[in-house]
């Protein structure tokens, strides 16, 4: 059995889960990348995220992989993009992010910070822990931080 999360080979966005028109393609941060249709305000609602739900051992196993799509949710519940995703999962790590993420009555939903235009790829800042290793940065923005964990 292989340890880890599956890595997600064609993602697809959700429409249940998708607020506005978006597409998912290459992206220059890291292989695949969801990019807006048309422009997003500031402070709106853009997509949920979803996944299956797992305790904290199954995370810690499915953690493990090289590439791993878990998003946690609250001290005991993780979601896994890779299995039931909406395609938020796709959604690339910047360190000038234009989402933020909000936990809302048991719900992921990724916000907008700011106006998005349309083109452009969408972002989260994925703030991992200092000890979770080093994970390099490939956002390329002017204030990157060479790595996803905070410092």
């Amino acid at each position: 059995m292989a340890i880890g999360t599956p890595l997600v080979r064609n993602p697809k966005l959700d429409p249940r889960f998708v607020f506005y028109k978006m597409e998912i393609r290459r992206s220059k941060i890291h292989r695949f990348g969801v990019h807006a249709l048309e422009p997003i305000p500031a402070n709106r609602k853009v997509m949920e995220y979803t996944g299956e739900r797992c305790n904290r051992m199954e995370t810690k196993r499915r953690g493990e992989g090289e590439y791993t799509y878990l998003y946690t949710l609250d001290s005991y519940w993780t979601l896994d993009g890779a299995v039931g995703g909406s395609g938020a999962e796709i959604i690339n790590h910047s360190c000038e992010p234009n989402l933020v993420g909000r936990i809302m009555k048991g719900h992921i939903l990724y916000m907008s910070l700011r106006p998005i235009k349309r083109g452009e790829e969408l972002t989260i800042d994925y703030n991992f822990e200092k000890n979770t290793g080093s994970n390099k940065c490939g956002c390329g923005t002017a204030s990157c931080r060479g790595t996803l964990q905070k410092k």
